[in-house]
């Protein structure tokens, strides 16, 4: 494995503990901004490792369609990359949301574990594909 895959799928790992760290403080839109940094950090490794030298986006919807070409069973995510996209501003950003409440007061642990959950999906799949 490449030295540059092997940093970002570290740190997708750590993101992913942060994740469920702020679930049990009940941090929970920091939770699930956690929890898209972990699955956008597993993709960039996965991509890393097949040669991409640059990779200029946030969206994990984008960057599963990339993981697809090479893979095509990275379809299956395709539900989880969409979940976790949608916490990527409103997390962390009081005018990210509609009304006045600010993203530490507006989400749930519910939303928390869900993010974890699709997390935990796209970095296992990850991980399979670079260890086969």
């Amino acid at each position: 494995m490449r030295n540059i895959t092997v940093k970002w799928l570290k740190q997708a790992e750590a993101d992913l503990k942060a994740a469920k760290d702020s679930l049990e403080d009940e941090n929970y839109e920091w939770s699930c901004f956690q929890s898209q940094q972990s699955g956008e950090k597993a993709l960039k490794a996965c991509l890393y490792e097949k040669g991409y030298t640059s990779i200029i986006t946030h969206s994990l919807k984008e960057l599963l369609k990339e993981c697809s070409k090479l893979d095509a069973s990275f379809n299956m995510l395709s539900r989880d990359a969409r979940n976790l996209d949608m916490f990527y501003i409103p997390t962390r950003y009081p005018n990210g949301l509609a009304g006045n409440l600010a993203p530490t007061e507006f989400y749930e642990r519910e939303d928390a574990e869900k993010c974890i959950n699709s997390a935990e999906s796209i970095l296992n799949k990850v991980k399979t594909s670079l260890m086969s």
